[in-house]
Protein backbone atom coordinates (compact mmCIF):
# COMPACT_ATOMS: atom_id res chain seq x y z
CA UNK A 1 0.00 0.00 0.00
CA UNK A 2 1.55 3.49 -0.84
CA UNK A 3 1.79 6.42 0.89
CA UNK A 4 -1.01 8.47 -0.67
CA UNK A 5 -3.37 5.86 -0.66
CA UNK A 6 -3.90 5.82 3.33
CA UNK A 7 -6.05 8.31 2.93
CA UNK A 8 -8.46 8.25 -0.07
CA UNK A 9 -11.47 7.82 1.64
CA UNK A 10 -11.03 11.15 3.57
CA UNK A 11 -8.66 13.69 1.79
CA UNK A 12 -12.10 14.95 0.19
CA UNK A 13 -14.06 15.34 3.08
CA UNK A 14 -14.89 18.80 3.69
CA UNK A 15 -13.78 20.53 6.73
CA UNK A 16 -16.13 20.40 9.64
CA UNK A 17 -16.43 24.02 11.26
CA UNK A 18 -17.63 24.86 14.64
CA UNK A 19 -21.71 26.25 15.12
CA UNK A 20 -20.51 27.39 18.66
CA UNK A 21 -17.12 28.96 17.85
CA UNK A 22 -16.08 31.18 15.36
CA UNK A 23 -12.96 30.62 13.69
CA UNK A 24 -9.64 31.80 14.61
CA UNK A 25 -7.98 34.97 12.78
CA UNK A 26 -4.32 34.73 11.60
CA UNK A 27 -3.19 36.31 14.84
CA UNK A 28 -4.39 34.19 17.14
CA UNK A 29 -3.91 31.07 15.21
CA UNK A 30 -0.52 31.76 15.07
CA UNK A 31 -0.12 32.40 18.67
CA UNK A 32 -1.04 28.83 19.99
CA UNK A 33 2.66 27.94 18.31
CA UNK A 34 4.62 30.58 19.93
CA UNK A 35 7.42 29.42 22.24
CA UNK A 36 5.92 28.86 25.66
CA UNK A 37 7.97 29.78 28.63
CA UNK A 38 7.82 26.83 31.32
CA UNK A 39 9.10 28.85 34.25
CA UNK A 40 8.65 32.44 34.05
CA UNK A 41 11.29 34.77 35.11
CA UNK A 42 14.27 32.24 35.05
CA UNK A 43 16.14 33.96 32.28
CA UNK A 44 15.92 36.79 34.87
CA UNK A 45 17.55 34.89 37.47
CA UNK A 46 20.19 33.23 35.72
CA UNK A 47 21.45 36.44 33.84
CA UNK A 48 21.48 38.03 37.84
CA UNK A 49 23.48 35.12 39.29
CA UNK A 50 25.91 35.36 36.16
CA UNK A 51 26.33 39.39 37.11
CA UNK A 52 29.48 40.05 38.28
CA UNK A 53 30.03 42.07 41.74
CA UNK A 54 33.12 43.84 42.80
CA UNK A 55 34.33 43.31 46.53
CA UNK A 56 34.45 46.09 48.78
CA UNK A 57 37.72 46.96 49.76
CA UNK A 58 38.60 48.53 52.90
CA UNK A 59 41.48 50.98 52.66
CA UNK A 60 43.99 51.17 55.93
CA UNK A 61 44.15 53.83 58.12
CA UNK A 62 47.12 55.66 56.62
CA UNK A 63 45.01 56.11 53.12
CA UNK A 64 42.14 57.17 55.34
CA UNK A 65 44.18 59.92 56.71
CA UNK A 66 45.49 60.75 53.29
CA UNK A 67 41.87 61.45 51.62
CA UNK A 68 40.42 63.40 54.92
CA UNK A 69 43.83 65.60 54.32
CA UNK A 70 42.90 66.03 50.40
CA UNK A 71 38.98 66.31 51.10
CA UNK A 72 39.72 68.85 53.61
CA UNK A 73 42.08 70.56 51.00
CA UNK A 74 39.01 70.39 48.46
CA UNK A 75 36.38 71.35 50.73
CA UNK A 76 38.62 74.78 51.56
CA UNK A 77 39.24 75.19 47.72
CA UNK A 78 35.92 75.06 46.51
CA UNK A 79 35.06 78.12 45.69
CA UNK A 80 37.84 77.82 43.10
CA UNK A 81 36.18 74.88 41.53
CA UNK A 82 39.18 72.17 41.10
CA UNK A 83 38.51 69.46 39.25
CA UNK A 84 38.07 66.28 41.46
CA UNK A 85 38.04 62.43 40.71
CA UNK A 86 36.48 60.79 43.08
CA UNK A 87 36.66 57.01 43.45
CA UNK A 88 34.16 55.06 45.29
CA UNK A 89 32.20 52.19 46.45
CA UNK A 90 28.46 51.39 45.80
CA UNK A 91 26.71 48.10 47.46
CA UNK A 92 24.67 46.44 45.33
CA UNK A 93 21.09 46.58 46.13
CA UNK A 94 20.35 42.63 44.85
CA UNK A 95 23.53 40.87 46.23
CA UNK A 96 26.67 40.49 48.20
CA UNK A 97 29.74 43.54 46.60
CA UNK A 98 28.77 45.80 44.44
CA UNK A 99 31.33 48.33 41.85
CA UNK A 100 33.31 51.28 42.29
CA UNK A 101 32.29 54.55 40.63
CA UNK A 102 34.19 57.49 39.56
CA UNK A 103 32.43 60.67 39.96
CA UNK A 104 34.15 63.81 38.03
CA UNK A 105 33.51 67.70 38.58
CA UNK A 106 33.72 70.20 40.59
CA UNK A 107 32.43 69.81 45.01
CA UNK A 108 29.59 72.00 45.55
CA UNK A 109 29.27 71.72 49.40
CA UNK A 110 30.10 68.83 51.81
CA UNK A 111 27.04 67.84 54.40
CA UNK A 112 28.96 67.27 57.33
CA UNK A 113 25.54 65.80 59.20
CA UNK A 114 25.25 63.38 56.60
CA UNK A 115 28.80 63.37 55.95
CA UNK A 116 28.61 63.17 52.23
CA UNK A 117 29.90 65.26 49.12
CA UNK A 118 27.92 67.09 47.16
CA UNK A 119 28.85 67.42 43.07
CA UNK A 120 27.51 70.55 41.42
CA UNK A 121 25.88 68.15 38.81
CA UNK A 122 23.70 66.57 42.19
CA UNK A 123 25.57 63.12 42.78
CA UNK A 124 25.96 62.50 46.16
CA UNK A 125 29.23 60.88 47.45
CA UNK A 126 29.88 59.25 51.27
CA UNK A 127 32.98 59.87 52.31
CA UNK A 128 33.66 56.66 54.06
CA UNK A 129 32.88 55.47 50.50
CA UNK A 130 35.90 57.32 49.21
CA UNK A 131 38.97 54.71 48.11
CA UNK A 132 40.55 57.72 46.09
CA UNK A 133 41.00 60.98 45.22
CA UNK A 134 42.69 62.91 42.16
CA UNK A 135 42.37 66.68 42.27
CA UNK A 136 44.39 69.24 40.26
CA UNK A 137 45.12 71.05 43.87
CA UNK A 138 47.76 67.87 44.01
CA UNK A 139 49.24 67.86 40.37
Amino acid sequence: MDNDSRYDEIINLSHRRSDLHPPLGKESYAAQFMPFESLTGYDLVVDEAARVTDARVYIDEDEKIRLSEMLTEIIKHKDEKPHVIFTYFVADKEKEGGEFVNAEGTVKKYREEENRIVMDDGTLIPVDAITDIKCDLFG
